[in-house]
């Protein structure tokens, strides 16, 4: 265990204090897919999602749409929603890296059409040896990363709308030890960013009982500057912008079926050496006219059944071309709701090998959601006393 530690230790080190970006090229030099920093920032915290394969920027709004598309919270069914999931990382490896993830809203307003929301991200890598690049032991550490938002969003009018939040960054890849490298000394990095999120949604009655619903969402995520672990390089933070879908069909009182398609592109470049201390804004126009643009697509496609609002069956599969990292994995779960409690599970099929095998994979990610209408206040001594008297 201890070799693995020492290793995840060495290849942390190595991506924050090599010269270069990290990424592959093509024969001619053309870089196929980039990696950035804080990419804790691209895993999906979701259970329910997470079973329909990453698909959630357009699917019905509940606590977790912080994440997915902050636009989407003015039309959840609840007026008040917490969200709390834990998602195990490289459980193949080593059982104790981990993301949590804590999430919550609350509508406001006379027809409650506005909503403000909230969610903290923590992303531990467990306790770490760290060694230098000819293997001597440099120090020990428990690195950690987070993040926290604050939303708000509302809608424009009876099918549309909009929401953004902010976000605080902090990564400490190597807390806990001093290390000097190529670019100079280590330190933790901080930085800020942003989403925008918008969101369509219009429900076609039948009869009584049976309707369509047909829902679109586009968000940009993760905008923001650049963060810094030393003084002489900066590097990108997983901006990316997407758009989604969903149509849900009302069949009958008892069966209730979702499908969803999401489109994700990161907003960064396919940087050549000696090119990453582009800003943010060039970047971003560079990741339009840089590369291949469709295959740095990746697609989300999932399913989810309900039966009496009850029980849900899902599934789903994530594609990503194969010159811009090759991630390609199939997704099933469950959710079973109670009352005002609903849990999720979501496991990711085992698939591929080497890099190209997930991270998730073999793995079981859990959501419980408490979504309400009313935060009932304690009776006064007058109420209790009138109450007592009846």
């Amino acid at each position: 265990m201890a070799k693995r530690f020492a290793l995840i230790g060495l290849t942390i080190l190595a991506g924050f204090t090599t010269s270069e970006v990290s990424a592959q090229f093509n024969s001619n030099g053309t870089a196929n897919f980039v990696t950035t920093a804080v990419p804790f920032l691209r895993i999906s915290p979701d259970a329910r999602s997470g079973a329909m394969g990453d698909a959630g920027i357009a699917t019905t709004a509940d606590a977790n749409a912080q994440y997915w598309n902050v636009g989407k919270i003015p039309f959840a069914e609840k007026n008040y929603g917490v969200s709390m999931t834990y998602t195990p990382w490289l459980k193949d490896l080593v059982p104790d890296i981990f993301l949590a993830y804590l999430s919550g809203y609350a509508k406001f307003g006379e027809k409650k059409e506005q909503a403000v929301s909230a969610s903290m991200r923590y992303f531990s890598l467990g306790n770490i040896n760290y060694t230098n690049a000819i293997g001597d032991a440099i120090g020990t550490g428990m690195p950690r990363e987070y993040s926290f938002d604050l939303g708000y969003s509302r809608k424009l009018s009876e099918f549309l709308s909009a929401g953004v939040s902010l976000r605080y960054i902090h990564s400490a890849i190597a807390s806990g030890v001093s290390y000097v490298g190529a670019s100079g000394n280590y330190r933790p990095g901080n930085t800020a960013s942003g989403d925008l999120g918008l969101y369509y949604t219009k429900k076609k009655e039948i009869d009584d009982i049976k309707s369509n619903t047909f829902s679109f969402g586009a968000v940009v995520s993760n905008l923001g500057g650049k963060i810094s672990y030393n003084a002489s390089r900066k590097d990108f933070i997983p901006m990316n912008i997407g758009i989604g879908a969903a149509y849900t069909s009302q069949i009958d009182q008892y069966n209730k079926i979702t499908f969803a398609l999401d489109l994700n592109k990161l907003l960064v470049p396919p940087l050549a050496t000696g090119d990453n201390q582009i800003g943010v804004v060039p970047g971003i126009l560079q990741s339009f006219s840089k590369g291949d643009q469709i295959k740095e697509i990746n697609a989300s496609l999932g399913a989810e059944y309900w039966y009496q609002n009850t029980i849900a069956f899902r599934a789903g599969y994530f594609y990503e071309d194969k010159t811009n990292g090759d991630r390609q994995y199939i997704t099933t779960g469950l959710g079973v709701k109670y009352n005002v409690f609903q849990i999720n599970a979501s496991y990711l099929v085992p698939q591929g090998s080497g890099t190209t095998r997930n991270p998730l994979s073999n793995t079981l990610r859990f959501s419980l959601i408490f979504e309400f209408d009313k935060i009932e206040k304690p009776a006064s001594d007058d109420e209790s006393a009138d109450s007592s008297t009846k």
